[in-house]
């Protein structure tokens, strides 16, 4: 009897301890009673019928890494449903692009499971499906683009890849949230040719901004040469304006000073107004006569007017000066005897 109590004890503690379920936080679990669905366990503490209920059975495919560093993937089966946000990896695949390029692509998938009880009940390993459903969903997708297209459209087949997507599993109650092209691989040749491709470009840009560099240098030389030009003879200009006006104030000054000693020789004069002009006169060709008589060479200087006329004009003076001077008649006459020598 006291064996017996001991073994019933024994199960009860063993059926109780069956019947205490707690789940971490972020997990759910799928209760099944006598094979039909129950109700879902949240996190915490929870108790089942043992026997009567039992824990949903569930494939799950995990992507792990192996001690060589090479990405493998496991198969489990899985009792608990995690509702954090899951990376997928998917391995490379090759995709044909429109113009029958084949290129290998690389993407990353981050979804969330929101309603634990559909995806277990309505699809079977969730993981593979969704990795199933991406692969044709992308071949469909890199199969409308070109090449080129493929390459510069990431985020726009990023945001179409995930709205098939989460459209496509929204009655497995997953959310997709993000889609991620990680690599792009074209075949070998096509790298070769695009880095040609890209080198002529690069060539052909630097050749361009050295012409744009040169045009713009030529037009800014232009441009200064011009400047410097206008402002060259705005200068000379300048020059002669004030030269101009110079030699005009001299002979306006000369004028004047002339002016100043007809006057001053009418006043001493007081003769006829045409005396002071005889006057002018005369010592202008004295002083013309000087100076082509002093003149060096070989050369025989015609005079263009009468020597008559000259002493004529010359004893016109000599009389003027005698009558009003008196003893400057003994100067004039020097003066006029000088240059009639001469």
């Amino acid at each position: 009897m006291f064996f017996l109590s001991i073994i019933l004890l024994i199960f009860l503690m063993v059926f109780v301890s069956k019947g205490i379920i707690i789940i971490r936080q972020a997990e759910v679990m799928v209760i099944e009673r006598l094979g039909k669905y129950s109700r879902t366990l949240q996190s915490g503490l929870n108790f089942i019928i043992p026997v009567v209920d039992n824990p949903r059975s569930i494939m799950w495919k995990y992507s792990q890494t192996d001690v060589n560093g090479a990405s493998i993937v496991v198969n489990k089966v899985v009792k608990r449903v995690d509702l954090r946000e899951t990376v997928y990896d998917f391995p490379k695949q090759n995709v044909i692009t429109s113009d029958n390029v084949t290129i290998e692509i690389n993407a990353l998938l981050y979804f969330q499971i929101m309603d634990p009880k559909r995806s277990v009940y309505e699809i079977n390993n969730l993981p593979d499906a969704i990795e199933k459903l991406t692969q044709t969903t992308l071949r469909n997708v890199i199969g409308g683009l070109s090449l080129d297209e493929t390459l510069v459209s990431r985020d726009a087949i990023n945001d179409k890849l995930r709205n098939i997507l989460d459209e496509a599993t929204d009655k497995w109650g997953v959310k997709v949230n993000r889609v991620e092209l990680q690599d792009i691989i074209p075949p070998q040749e096509i790298r070769l040719a695009m880095e040609k491709q890209m080198k002529a470009e690069r060539d052909k840009r630097a050749m361009i901004l050295n012409a744009e560099g040169d045009k713009k240098s030529r037009i800014l030389e232009a441009e200064g040469i011009r400047i410097s030009a206008i402002e060259k003879a705005e200068g000379e200009k300048r020059a002669r304006v004030l030269q101009a006006e110079g030699i005009s104030e001299a002979r306006i000054k000369i004028a004047q000073a002339e002016a100043q000693a007809i006057k001053m020789v009418a006043e001493a004069i007081g003769g006829d107004e045409k005396e002071p002009v005889n006057y002018l006169i005369a010592m202008r060709y004295i002083e013309a006569f000087k100076n082509i008589s002093s003149s060096q060479g070989d050369k025989v200087v015609f005079m263009p007017f009468e020597t008559s006329s000259l002493l004529s004009s010359l004893g016109t003076i000599k009389e003027l000066f005698a009558t009003k001077t008196g003893g400057a008649t003994e100067v004039v006459s020097a003066v006029i005897s000088e240059n009639a020598t001469e």
